[in-house]
């Protein structure tokens, strides 16, 4: 078993959603890849409220419960992977939310995607999750599964992945593994 924590956040919160059926496949592949202990967060049960923190993220001074409930989920992980949909060419605002509510906890981890959507496969998305975690000092890694016509691959509310997109999401964990163990010392 591996000594590497591995955060799956469920970053849609929209009632029928596709994520959900998405970040299922995710975590099982995950779990299955071995290079990680696999932990999942559906921002939808996190309900974090829009940023309430009365004090910058930075200073760690939370007030409410599931600022520190949040904080602790993120601090645990060595490596992250937000499960995104594309919202108008980018970022849903339960996942800018959930990443402006904390600081020093995205630190030196390493972090990727699993985008989905239409032709575009919610790559705009992803390309905006970069831009948003960059002055986090939240490594994300080129690899990334991209998951285009996602409706396609639906059936009985289970995700059913293409050959292609269990290829891309060894690939992504095998470089997120290395990734996160190489920053694991500037974690210490």
């Amino acid at each position: 078993m591996s000594d590497l924590n591995l955060l799956v956040v469920v970053a849609s919160t929209r009632p029928g959603r596709v994520g959900l059926p998405v970040s299922r496949w995710f975590a099982d592949a995950a779990k299955a890849h071995g290079g990680f202990r696999v932990t999942v967060a559906d921002l939808a049960e996190e309900n974090l409220p829009l940023l309430d923190e009365p004090h910058h993220p930075r200073l760690g001074r939370y007030e409410h419960d599931h600022t520190r409930r949040w904080s602790e989920k993120v601090g645990a992980a060595d490596a992250i992977v937000f499960v995104i949909p594309e919202y108008n060419y980018s970022l849903g605002a339960a996942t800018k939310n959930a990443i402006d509510y904390l600081h020093h906890e995205w630190r030196y981890k390493a972090a990727s995607v699993v985008s989905y959507g239409g032709v575009s496969a919610g790559t705009r998305s992803a390309m905006a999750l970069h831009a948003a975690v960059y002055a986090l000092n939240l490594f994300t890694i080129a690899q990334q599964v991209n998951i285009p016509f996602v409706a396609n691959h639906l059936a009985d509310g289970h995700f059913e992945p293409s050959e292609t997109t269990e290829a891309a999401a060894k690939v992504m964990l095998d470089e997120l593994h290395r990734v996160a163990q190489a920053l694991k010392p500037l974690r210490a």
